[in-house]
């Protein structure tokens, strides 16, 4: 008897336990939408202060007082930073490719937790082409951190991160763009900066890590590092689909709408950068005379916000750009053979992520460099990715350079590159 009046008793005591559990669960859920939903308001609203302050904070004094590469003009915290995080904008001074004095933007990003004893090891991130306007600068936009490949990965593993947005990006100056030299020095100088910042406890140990652009950028410095910033400890350099021969990009791309896009960025930044050693007519010689014409305007657009209105002057310029191919085309050739990488050796390991897929940096143009590497004695851990396009290389990467990553700066077997 009594134990048929428990049975059904333990059977009505179920439900009310599921309710409660079901109700607990939706509790914790409302709570977990609130607080995601407070924290969207929070950086959104945080955002749209930044922007209402930019324009200042980029206007530099005229002349720009003197300072040491590295050394810092102005900084700011960024309130719109991820939780869990703290960072900075900041404008530095860096060198130009004739060695003066300029000032560059970026930001500085680390985990809001206590740091190891000696610092943190920092990631130099070099971005992708965003465009060569100044207002086409990653720190601008609405998100600074979004064009940041990894950066919640190895914000995780420990890492700071220094984001250059090169020279002629954010603070008003002459346009960078596939420059090796001034590229690198604002690399370089971008850590330098992060190391000023006592409350970001970066360390002199430095990895590059570059996409595209920022490929090349990365591959500089590695090359310039030691004479540049001796002071830093080069541990290693990452790229995913560098654009590390300029020859073989300009060959490969001016057929096409990227080529078009490329050359009208590089050009004015060229004709400045070479004043000293070739007229503009001769640099913009290779031009036709609607690709002549249409050049400053595709240079005042930015990448992936404007695209439509690239595609506008851009698309009926295909095959009709230059006259020649610029690889094979006097100074044209010379000038992409010294903004190519290579030209020195790197001592330090090297990882390079290539997507098979990619229609911009084309594989045979990386296998190329990985064999000029290879020549060179290089330590270089090669990872191929299929049906992997040109936007998604260094998302591809991250799994594998976060397992290369912890290799660095100890005893560590060769990479398999060159097998």
């Amino acid at each position: 008897m009594h134990n048929d009046d428990a049975v059904p008793a333990a059977h009505a005591r179920r439900p009310r336990r599921g309710r409660r559990a079901f109700v607990i669960i939706g509790a914790v859920l409302v709570v977990a939408l609130v607080l995601i939903a407070a924290e969207v308001t929070r950086r959104t609203l945080a955002e749209q202060d930044d922007l209402r302050t930019d324009p200042a904070f980029y206007a530099v004094p005229t002349p720009l007082p003197e300072g040491e590469p590295g050394e810092i003009i102005r900084i700011e915290a960024i309130a719109s930073a991820p939780v869990g995080t703290n960072a900075w904008r900041v404008v530095y001074h860096s060198r130009d490719i004739a060695g003066e004095d300029i000032p560059v933007s970026g930001i500085v990003i680390v985990p809001d937790g206590p740091a190891p004893e000696g610092g943190r090891t920092v990631i130099a991130w070099a971005h992708p082409t965003t465009g060569a306007a100044t207002r086409c600068a990653p720190s601008l936009g609405l998100d600074p951190f979004q064009d940041i490949e990894g950066m919640h990965e190895l914000l995780a593993e420990g890492y700071a991160i220094a984001a250059t947005d090169y020279p002629g990006l954010g603070v008003e100056g002459d346009s960078s763009y596939l420059l090796g030299v001034p590229e690198s020095n604002s690399v370089l100088d971008m850590v330098r900066a992060a190391r000023e910042i006592d409350d970001a406890r970066v360390s002199e140990h430095l990895v590059l890590w570059g996409h595209s652009q920022g490929g090349q950028a990365v591959l500089f410095a590695a090359e310039r590092a030691a004479e540049y910033a001796p002071e830093l400890k080069l541990e290693g350099v990452a790229v995913a689909a560098p654009a590390a021969n300029l020859n073989a990009l300009m060959t490969d791309d001016i057929v096409n709408l990227s080529g078009v896009t490329i050359a009208s960025f590089a050009i004015p930044a060229y004709e400045v950068a070479y004043a000293d050693t070739y007229s503009s007519s001769a640099i913009t010689a290779i031009l036709t005379p609607a690709g002549l014409e249409a050049t400053p305007d595709m240079a005042a657009l930015c990448l992936l916000t404007q695209n439509e209105e690239i595609h506008e002057i851009a698309d009926p310029l295909v095959g009709a750009y230059v006259t020649s191919d610029p690889a094979s085309t006097e100074p044209w050739q010379t000038m992409l053979e010294e903004n190519s990488a290579g030209n020195s050796p790197i001592s330090v390991p090297v990882f390079v992520g290539q997507g098979e897929a990619d229609e911009l940096v084309l594989p045979s143009a990386t296998e190329g460099y990985v064999k000029l590497l290879c020549s060179q004695n290089a330590d270089v851990t090669f990872h191929r990715y299929p049906d992997v396009t040109h936007g998604l290389a260094a998302y591809a990467s991250l799994p594998d350079l976060l397992l290369w990553l912890p290799t660095l700066g100890s005893q560590r077997s060769p990479g398999d590159g060159c097998r």
